[in-house]
């Protein structure tokens, strides 16, 4: 658990690393998609790379795919939004949120996809996630292996991926 109001699952996905440039590992995309979407809900893909986008294939989830980097992106209603940190926007952090509360279905989530290491910017991309309305409700360490039960070995974290959603109450005080 992590400190929340209330406090935050964590949760632990055994899948590969990303390539060097890119957001994900495939694995990683699967699990997002089935894991926070249903059939036929529309995706909006700011990550880098392909493995998202062959998810949503795979899983016949309709897919908003683009490249933020030349005219911004089209706000779609959208049930799961999922991007790289930090996002390819010229905005500020806040106001990414603040579009991202905007778009996202009531229900639906945001995931931010982070290295792993960096212990200060988890926290940071949540205060400003809060303060733009959205819930921190799950975070997930994406690690090489696996946890073994009985045994006492560290887990290679590689990805902390922050899943938020829209929160019940307007200033975002409260989580998930």
């Amino acid at each position: 658990m992590v400190y929340g109001d209330p406090p935050v699952p964590i949760t632990v996905w055994p899948v590969p690393a990303p390539a060097q440039g890119e957001t994900m590992s495939n694995a990683m995309g699967v699990r997002l998609v089935h894991n926070l979407t249903h059939p036929f809900d529309l995706i909006t893909d700011l990550t880098a790379g392909p493995q998202l986008a062959r998810a949503i294939i795979a899983a016949r989830r309709r897919s908003h795919l683009q490249d933020t980097r030349p005219l911004g992106w089209d706000w779609h209603t959208t049930t799961l939004i999922v991007t790289g940190w930090p996002p390819n926007e010229p905005e500020e952090t806040g106001d990414f949120f603040d579009r991202c509360r905007a778009s996202v279905v009531p229900g639906g989530c945001v995931a931010v996809l982070l290295p792993h290491g960096d212990v200060v910017l988890p926290v940071d991309v949540i205060a400003a996630a809060k303060k733009a309305g959205l819930a921190y409700l799950q975070h997930i360490v994406a690690a090489d292996r696996p946890p073994r039960r009985g045994e006492q070995t560290l887990l290679d974290i590689h990805t902390d991926v922050l899943i938020l959603t829209r929160s019940a109450a307007e200033n975002g005080g409260s989580d998930g």
